[in-house]
C-alpha cells in the first residue's frame, strides 16, 4: 500500500520531534511491506513567516488530497514572538483552529496511561500498590465556546466581552458516537461530562448522549459534572475508561490527564473527521525555550504515528509494533529529560534523535 501523507512540522520543536515519527514510519513501512510519500505542509508561525497567514487555502487543499497529515508543534513564545503581536485570528492557534473545520476534524482522542516503570514520576499519592489507569479523552473538537461568537464593546465607558457556546443535536449525537464506538474496543464504560446543572448546552448534551446510549446496551454511561471529573481524575483516574465530553471542557480535563502520566511529552493524539481521514499530534505544545537543543521527548510524536497507523490505516499489527518498541525503550531504561525524577542522574538523559533511534531499531 502506498500513503500519502502530510508533514506539518510547525514551529519549536516540531520539526526535530515530527522527524523521529517519519523515522519510526519508514521503518515500519518497510518491515510491513508499505511505501510512504510525505508531503511538507506549512500552519502556525512558520506559515505567518512564509505566507503572513497562519493557515492557507493551499495547504487546506493539499492536506485534503492526503490519507492523513502528521503534525508536530503549533506556537511561540506569547512574551517574545513577533506572531502574538498579531491580531488574534492571525496567530498561529488560529490556523489550527481552522484546519480543524476545514477538514472536519470533530473528534479528538487523547490517551492517558501510566508506565508501570514511571510511576514514580506520576505527581499524585500513589495510595495502594500497584497503581495505575488507562484512560482516553474524546474530545468534541469543532463546536462549543471556541467557535461561537465572540466580541469585546466598551458602552458608556464599560467594556463588556462576550464568548457564545453553541451545540447542535448533530454534533453531540456524532461524537457520542464516537465513544461508545471506541468504548466497545476497550472496557466498555463511557463517562459523559457535563455541567448540566447549570448550561442550556451541557443539558441538551446530556438528553444527547443518552439517546446515542440506547443504541450500545453493551456500554455503561454514565454522566459527571465536569468540576467533579476534574477532581477524580486527581483522586481516583483508574475509575475512567472513555471521557466523551465537549470542547473546553476537553481542552482541559485532557491537559490534567496527560499531567497525571508524569510527563505531557508521552501523550499523543488524534483529530478525526467521519471518514477513515485524521491529523495526528502530540498533545505538547512546541516548546520554543528548548527548540534546536536535540533534548526533546519525541514518545508523544511517535505514539501520534501509531495512532496513524490504526485509525487512519487499519494497520493494527504495524501499530502495536510502534507501542510495543516504546514500552521496551521505557522498561529498559531509557530516558529523555523530562522523563528523569529530581535528584537523579541527568547525565543519561537521551536526546531526541538518539531515542528516536532506540525505539525504531525496536520496531520488529
Amino acid at each position: 500500500m502506498n500513503l500519502k501523507i502530510g508533514v506539518i512540522a510547525g514551529d519549536g520543536i516540531g520539526p526535530e520531534i515530527t522527524a523521529q515519527a517519519v523515522k519510526v514510519l519508514d521503518r515500519v513501512f518497510s518491515l510491513y511491506g508499505h511505501t510512504a510519500d510525505y508531503i511538507p505542509l506549512l500552519l502556525g508561525g512558520a506559515s505567518i513567516d512564509a505566507f503572513g497567514e497562519p493557515l492557507t487555502e493551499e495547504t487546506i487543499e493539499q492536506a485534503r488530497n492526503c490519507d492523513a497529515v502528521l503534525m508536530g508543534s503549533i506556537g511561540g513564545d506569547a512574551a517574545t514572538s513577533p506572531w502574538y503581536k498579531l491580531p488574534p485570528d492571525k496567530r498561529p492557534e488560529a490556523g489550527l483552529l481552522r484546519i480543524r473545520k476545514a477538514l472536519g476534524l470533530f473528534a479528538n482522542l487523547r490517551p492517558a496511561s501510566l508506565y508501570p516503570e514511571l510511576a514514580d514520576a506520576c505527581p499524585l499519592k500513589s495510595g495502594e500498590e500497584g497503581r495505575s489507569f488507562d484512560l482516553i479523552i474524546v474530545r468534541e473538537l469543532t463546536g462549543g465556546l471556541y467557535f461561537g461568537e465572540r466580541y469585546t464593546r466598551e458602552t458608556d465607558g464599560v467594556v463588556t466581552a462576550v464568548d457564545t457556546a453553541v451545540y447542535s443535536e448533530n454534533e453531540i449525537r456524532r461524537i457520542a458516537k464516537k465513544a461508545f464506538e471506541i468504548a466497545g474496543k476497550r472496557r466498555g464504560k463511557v463517562t459523559s461530562v457535563d455541567k448540566a446543572n447549570v448550561l442550556d448546552t451541557s443539558r441538551l448534551w446530556r438528553k444527547i448522549v443518552a439517546e446515542t446510549a440506547a443504541d450500545y446496551p453493551e456500554i455503561t454511561l454514565e454522566n459527571m459534572l465536569v468540576d467533579n471529573c476534574a477532581m477524580q481524575l486527581v483522586h481516583a483516574p483508574e475509575q475512567f475508561d472513555v471521557i466523551v465530553t465537549g470542547n473546553m471542557f476537553g481542552d482541559i480535563l485532557s491537559d490534567e490527564a496527560s499531567m497525571i502520566t508524569g510527563s505531557i511529552g508521552m501523550l499523543p493524539s488524534a483529530s478525526l473527521n467521519e471518514s477513515s481521514f485524521g491529523l495526528y499530534e502530540p498533545s505538547h505544545g512546541s516548546a520554543p525555550d528548548i527548540a534546536g537543543r536535540d533534548i526533546a521527548n519525541p514518545i508523544a510524536t511517535i505514539l501520534s504515528a501509531a495512532m496513524m497507523l490504526r485509525y487512519s490505516f487499519n494497520m493494527n499489527t504495524e501499530a502495536d509494533a510502534v507501542e510495543n518498541a516504546v514500552r521496551q525503550t521505557i522498561t529498559e531504561g531509557f530516558r529523555t529529560g523530562d522523563l528523569i525524577r529530581a535528584g537523579e542522574d541527568r547525565s543519561a538523559a537521551l536526546g531526541c534523535s538518539a531515542m528516536g533511534d532506540i525505539i525504531t531499531e525496536r520496531i520488529r
